[in-house]
């Protein structure tokens, strides 16, 4: 029997949190699954890309999974959280200095680098403030809509993209830094939303909210 498709697909990339992204997202009355078969994601109406970990060890799940190709061809609203954020970057410092960059997606320009917590415990976890981007007309990124400058999510990173044009949120911990960037219909988050209580939940409901129809032509 053909697997029943769910508006909301979490890309089942063997992390831990996943059951935890689902809940959330469940908590909001949303008709979502835990798949990595390609077809399923494929027809979903908008995918989300978890992660934890290192980004080599997440990048050789989604290769031995065959996933690489059919995320890059999404059309539809992608939310990365987390790890799941920076594998949307061209790619990661995190094996150290000396190492290779491991290369990752390359859906929204960037590279992951260590977070310069200038003396601060790291890794940066906790509660921390937003600062959502405004454009020229003085308008957060849909992903932001209803959030307040000033609001806390929960961090738990060591790594980060630097702010840049394709910030939507910035944080402060040592350096400042992107909570979120989007390009097109692929956007990430570098906090939990699914910990991140009443303001998570507008974020995720925001994200529910969006369909492909939003971004036709936004990579014009």
């Amino acid at each position: 029997m053909t697997q029943a498709i769910a508006k909301t697909v979490i890309i089942d990339t063997g992390c831990a949190n996943l059951s935890s992204v689902k809940y959330a997202f469940e908590r909001l009355g949303a008709e979502v699954c835990i798949s990595d078969d390609a077809e399923v994601i494929r027809s979903a109406e908008r995918v989300v890309l978890p992660g934890v970990g290192t980004a080599r060890a997440a990048m050789a799940a989604l290769t031995e999974k065959q996933l690489i190709p059919v995320i890059k061809a999404l059309k539809q609203p992608v939310l990365g959280v987390c790890l799941g954020m920076q594998l949307m970057c061209d790619s990661s410092q995190e094996s150290g200095e000396n190492a290779d960059e491991c290369q990752c997606l390359g859906l929204i320009p960037g590279t992951i680098r260590q977070l310069d917590c200038k003396g601060l415990p790291s890794p940066h976890m906790g509660w921390d403030q937003l600062s959502p981007v405004l454009d020229a007309n003085g308008q957060a990124h849909p992903l932001f809509a209803g959030i307040d400058k000033g609001s806390y999510c929960y961090f738990v990173h060591s790594f980060c993209a630097a702010p840049s044009a394709a910030t939507i949120a910035e944080c402060c911990y040592g350096e400042r830094f992107s909570a979120a960037i989007a390009k097109d219909n692929f956007m990430g988050v570098q906090f939990h939303p699914e910990k991140s209580a009443v303001i998570g939940s507008l974020i995720l409901a925001n994200f529910l909210t969006l369909t492909q129809d939003d971004f036709n032509g936004a990579a014009a």
